[in-house]
């Protein structure tokens, strides 16, 4: 069942996606409707799941749960997984790489491979004041309050200098 990412509860569970490249807006408005559309059959155990997404930066797509109405499940995350899966293959992008760094320089959000980050350190372009994404992130509310943080805040400081 969906409903507006804002009406979602700050407790509200979260799985971040990072494409490895920006989203045109005209896809956006289709990646839009499949979510909509997906999260309206989403379901555990035949019980209608409580969802929404968002994509911020035109880079991250967001699905979240109001787990206070329904709990997800092992099942349940599967499929959307496989409905990410399905994202993946029809605009031809990486959602699901974890070793894939995001961050921000001058506004421009950035999305390198883990031994680019490590080179950017090393040649002085990402510092501690870096802001990062923290896609380990799981609520809504931390999404909205600590998802973007300095390098030094967050796991990726053990690459600083």
């Amino acid at each position: 069942m969906y409903t507006e990412y804002t009406n979602l509860p700050d407790s509200a569970r979260i799985w971040i996606y990072q494409s490895n490249r920006e989203f045109s807006q005209q896809e956006i408005a289709i990646i839009s409707e499949k979510a909509i559309d997906f999260i309206n059959t989403w379901t555990r155990h035949g019980d209608d799941i409580k969802g929404s997404f968002t994509i911020k930066y035109n880079h991250f797509l967001v699905l979240a749960v109001d787990e206070s109405y329904t709990n997800v499940s092992g099942c349940s995350i599967d499929s959307s997984v496989r409905f990410i899966k399905q994202i993946e293959d029809e605009f031809k992008v990486d959602l699901m790489n974890k070793m894939n760094i995001s961050f921000k320089i001058k506004n421009t959000i950035n999305i390198v491979k883990l031994p680019d980050f490590q080179r950017y350190v090393k040649e002085g372009k990402v510092d501690a004041t870096t802001i990062v994404f923290n896609n380990m992130v799981d609520s809504k509310g931390a999404l909205e309050n600590s998802w973007e943080i300095s390098a030094s805040e967050s796991w990726h400081q053990r690459f600083l200098q």
